[in-house]
């Protein structure tokens, strides 16, 4: 079990190295379909050649991603179809917002879901939802800012940050679940307009989070890198973007190629408006 009672800071002091983001690339994705959009949730596996998403209508989709030397092309999409409740019958309405998508080293998912907040067990294959994980902290969740950041740690432990910011100013907690039982396991920061919409562990037990703020002149969005480490805590900023730079970002993924070099890829929520773009955005890190 990870240990992360305490608030995290940042300990600019430390000798180790911040790592960064080069050669970013966006695609932008069609599907003329009506099941096609709002994307808000995103996991890569299989070495960058396979991606996972769900959107805030509940659809599931598992999609080849096309690359030519390393590079994103194209996506095929593998299968699509609509999250179900455990005892057979697609989702409806509010129930279906899935925003939040972990996926466990044994392949296990689990998906977050707005509006009618709550965490659920579910299977890939028949995109049925089983086993819900109830929320605590449910009744400081507002309709249209619950768990939207959820991510899984090398040991199971299942992690969730609420889209919703505290009108003082105060932390985001993030809350801890294992064994039964949801913990606060440590307080991020608020640092600006931005709000957690995504995050996922990398291979080193750090945690991404993605941030989103709107503004007048487009969306912005912001990535942290946390070490969570009680002996030695730290925060960095890896990436902070202009108005307009990328759509509506809101899923992240961190993965390793066959040759172990990190990757960090993210999509975006068109919320099934014209005048936006479902865009995959991929970077890569450097250490």
């Amino acid at each position: 079990m990870i240990r992360l009672a305490l608030i995290l800071i940042c300990l600019c002091s430390l000798a180790q190295a911040q790592p960064s983001l080069r050669g970013g690339t966006a695609l932008r994705w069609e599907i003329d379909a009506p099941w096609f959009g709002g994307w808000s949730g995103i996991e890569v596996t299989d070495q960058g050649a396979k991606m996972t998403v769900i959107s805030d209508r509940g659809q599931l989709v598992e999609a080849t991603l096309i690359r030519e030397n390393g590079k994103l092309k194209g996506v095929a999409v593998r299968s699509s179809q609509r999250l179900g409740r455990a005892a057979g019958g697609r989702l409806r309405k509010k129930a279906s917002d899935a925003e939040g998508l972990a996926i466990a080293q044994n392949g296990k998912a689990f998906v977050s879901f707005e509006h009618r907040h709550r965490i659920m067990a579910t299977d890939l294959a028949s995109g049925r939802t089983k086993a819900r994980i109830a929320l605590p902290f449910q009744n400081t969740l507002g309709d249209n800012a619950g768990i939207e950041a959820l991510a899984i740690a090398q040991d199971g432990t299942l992690f969730a940050v609420a889209e919703q910011a505290r009108a003082d100013g105060g932390p985001f907690p993030l809350y801890a679940y294992a064994n039964g039982k949801w913990r606060l396991s440590a307080r991020i920061p608020q640092r600006g307009p931005f709000v957690p919409v995504g995050a996922d562990f990398d291979s080193l037990g750090r945690l991404w989070l993605l941030e989103r703020a709107t503004t007048p002149l487009g969306f912005r969005s912001r990535i942290r890198l946390f070490v969570i480490d009680p002996r030695a805590a730290r925060e960095d900023v890896i990436m902070t973007t202009i108005p307009a730079r990328y759509d509506n970002l809101e899923g992240i993924s961190v993965w390793e190629d066959a040759r172990g070099q990190r990757h960090v890829t993210m999509i975006s929520d068109d919320n099934f408006m014209r005048i936006l773009r479902t865009q995959i955005v991929e970077y890569t890190v450097r250490e």
